[in-house]
């Protein structure tokens, strides 16, 4: 049937949940208080390693208002042990194959020992300090210096869906051909999420039933993952997730806290909202691990890649083989026939690491495009001009064609943006008083990952013309809850300002945690699959209606514009959605929709591609890096929404501003725990230190990873910003940076 005219996709529409956001209306999770709500209180180990010897918490129960002391001691026994299977799965999320509180050894700081419950925050925290714990402290591993020794090399990372090495061609006798060379070691610091809101859920168990209000970036994940080690049955379990405040990926995978909370109004028969501190959150949701890329490529003297070879260490935790996949998106980039990745890991006393923006391309991009930039002073050629010989015109990893691309197109664009022509190559050249001034450019990646399993989307038509859109996803800041309604507009002919959403339930059609930048993918799949199904179904119902002037009509004739479904040569000839549903004395319409992700073999190659370009000036008297500009140029297939597509984009790209200069999680080695624990010592960006931002987005055919070409947009912002600063740093001052971030101290 035909489908409507285009109206709604692509326009910069304001974000739906906007004016909740400003002006406080909006609720987060643990703003829910039911009546009779107790509140719990974490208490973590203070030791890296060993083991609990004894817990009095008799004073803490003495105490007013408190209800109970959990630990090992009296904690329920899980139903299932977890396995760390990555969310973008569908499937249940642990994020580590570890629970807490179910024995008495000690893996990481900060793991949850006990948990204090009270009738009121204060009351809990304050138990929370009555409560002894007496340990038996081992030695500790935690940083790379101290593991280094005990590097393994991995069979499988990333829940077992990687492999720890991929091998294309002869790496060996590239190098023996290469008559260039680059060997360089880079190194980056730690770094955690921080988002505004902080981790937190609010358990409510009525009889058998469970409702969770969580803040998550998959309420299904989380639904499917609490009930599983609760041993309960899904359906018994929901999950509300209203607003989310920012994730970066700390609330992707599922972690203790929801499960936590719900053993905990479990035992004391009311609700129980768990709310993490800002503190709890750099030892209870994850982070970026601390990375050494050893990076060795190798040229001929006209710039062609004869030989890539990439080895990545870093710590993962006593229970799992975690790496970010920080080799695969790199090894993609360019056209090099021999190539050889590693990922060697050792077991350290951390909690498994995580998704975090840009999880694994960020910091592998950033190893690989530093690489390339010394690559092009070395053999003298332009670094774009270098990028461009090496392009990859097929996969490199499996030689299959692109589903789309525009790389070329981006370089193109922003060089035009940035006046990359009027360079001058020359390191340390360029002088405004007594900042030196470069520039530089790298380029970006990001793979396409696809759902493993359906995703639904419900569609409802009122009498009235107005309609509605369903969908379980979480909105955590992206702004799907404003594309649903676009993508159901354009597919129902209607305008936006009739479409009412509903998302962050698991009452709603299932659809995958929102990672990966596949939720805008996913969903608007399941939304496109949905609307259309319903506006089909109401076209067949007005063409077999007898007093419809549809009546017998071709239904591929037929169009709907604003409501109304008309023949598309003969546009008087038609009526609306409401006089049709009027007249059959029909409330309201629906139709489910599903769409099946394409298998993991499509025979085509899948990723997003863009161009990164920054402008510093150094003070080399005083070690400071300013970024005055950056340009990026995307490629992204169809963009849904440009105005929320960009802030995700300048929002990834400010990101790389400070994973570049300033985000570096401490660890203390003698205490084995994170030394800056706080927002007042994690360095972030402020405004004072943003620059001025161009982006570009150039739109791409691409048939192949869902039925709009859409293929997401919430990394690929911050993949490569920090190499063009870092090569940009290099173009000022001609000295090299290898370490992220690059300080103040490093400078002088």
């Amino acid at each position: 049937m035909s489908a409507p005219t285009r109206t709604e996709i692509g326009r910069p529409l304001d974000r739906l949940d906007g004016r909740a956001k400003v002006t406080g209306g909006a609720r987060y999770s643990a703003e829910f208080t039911p009546p009779g709500t107790a509140h719990a209180v974490l208490i973590g180990a203070e030791i890296p390693s060993g083991s609990v010897t004894s817990i009095d918490a008799s004073d803490a129960l003495a105490a007013e208002g408190v209800f109970a002391v959990l630990s090992h001691l009296n904690m329920p026994k899980i139903a299932a042990e977890p396995h760390l299977i990555p969310s973008i799965a569908g499937t249940t999320a642990h994020a580590q194959s570890f629970f807490p509180m179910q024995d008495a050894t000690v893996h990481y700081a900060g793991q949850p020992v006990a948990m204090v419950i009270a009738n009121t925050l204060e009351r809990a925290q304050h138990a929370a300090t009555l409560v002894r714990i007496g340990y038996r402290e081992e030695r500790a591993i935690t940083t790379i210096e101290e593991g280094r020794a005990q590097a393994y090399e991995a069979e499988r990372i990333f829940g077992g869906f990687i492999p720890g090495r991929a091998e294309r061609g002869d790496v060996a006798a590239g190098l023996d051909q290469a008559e260039a060379r680059i060997d360089r070691t880079y190194h980056l610091a730690a770094n955690h999420h921080n988002p505004i809101e902080p981790s937190a859920t609010t358990a409510v168990w009525d009889d058998a039933r469970l409702t969770l209000y969580d803040a998550t970036q998959g309420p299904t994940a989380t639904r499917l993952t609490v009930a599983e080690l609760l041993g309960v049955p899904p359906s018994n379990v929901r999950v509300i997730s209203d607003y989310v405040g920012g994730s970066f990926g700390s609330k992707a995978m599922i972690w203790h806290h929801p499960a936590l909370a719900a053993f905990a109004a479990q035992h004391v028969r009311a609700p129980v909202k768990l709310a993490l501190t800002r503190e709890q959150m750099f030892h209870s949701c994850g982070h970026r691990e601390e990375q050494e890329h050893r990076v060795v490529l190798g040229a001929r003297r006209d710039g062609t890649l004869t030989a890539m070879r990439h080895h990545k260490l870093s710590p993962t935790s006593h229970f799992d083989d975690w790496a970010e996949p920080s080799l695969n998106a790199a090894s993609q980039i360019y056209a090099c026939p021999n190539y050889e990745g590693v990922y060697r890991l050792f077991k350290a006393n951390t909690m498994t690491p995580t998704f975090m923006r840009g999880p694994g391309e960020a910091s592998g991009v950033f190893g690989m495009e530093t690489a390339m930039d010394e690559l092009a002073y070395e053999l003298d050629i332009d670094p774009m001009e270098l990028r461009l010989r090496n392009h990859a015109d097929v996969d490199p990893e499996s030689g299959n064609p692109w589903s789309s691309k525009g790389l070329k197109e981006c370089y193109a664009r922003g060089a035009e943006l940035f006046g990359w022509a009027d360079r001058d190559p020359r390191p340390g050249t360029r002088r405004e008083g007594n900042w030196l001034i470069g520039t530089g450019m790298a380029s970006a990646i990001y793979p396409v990952y696809l759902a493993m399993n359906p995703q639904r989307a419900r569609a409802r038509v009122y009498a009235d013309g107005h309609a509605v859109i369903e969908s379980g996803a979480a909105d955590f800041g992206t702004g799907v809850g404003t594309i649903m309604g676009q993508v159901a507009a354009d597919a129902l002919g209607v305008s936006t300002d009739v479409v009412a959403v509903h998302y962050g339930d698991t009452e709603l059609p299932n659809t995958v945690a929102a990672v990966g930048s596949a939720g805008s993918g996913a969903v608007s799949a399941a939304v496109h699959t949905a609307a259309t199904a319903l506006r089909d179904q109401l076209i067949a119902q007005a063409v077999a209606d007898a007093r419809s002037p549809l009546h017998g009509v071709d239904p591929a004739s037929v169009v709907v514009r604003d409501g109304r479904m008309m023949l598309r040569d003969q546009p008087d000839t038609g009526e609306t959605y409401a006089e049709l549903l009027q007249r059959n004395m029909m409330f309201d319409a629906d139709a489910l929709g599903a769409w099946n992700p394409p298998g993991p073999d499509t025979g085509h190659g899948m990723a997003t591609f863009g161009a990164q370009f920054a402008k510093v000036a150094v003070d080399p008297d005083l070690g400071l890096v300013r970024v005055r500009h950056l340009t990026g140029v995307f490629a992204p297939g169809r963009v849904l929404n440009r105005k929320t597509a960009r802030s995700q984009l300048m929002g990834g790209m400010l990101w790389g501003v400070g994973q570049a200069l300033l985000e570096a999680t401490h660890m203390e080695p003698q205490y084995g725990r994170w030394g800056n624990a706080s927002m007042g010592d994690y360095l972030l960006p402020v405004n004072a230190d943003a620059p001025d931002v161009d982006i570009e987005m150039i739109e791409v055919e691409d048939r192949v990873v869902n039925p709009l070409g859409v293929k997401g947009v919430g990394e690929i912002g911050l993949v490569g910003v920090s190499a063009a600063i870092a090569n940009a740093v290099f173009h000022a001052t001609g000295q090299r940076f290898h370490d992220l971030p690059i300080t103040i101290e490093n400078v002088i």
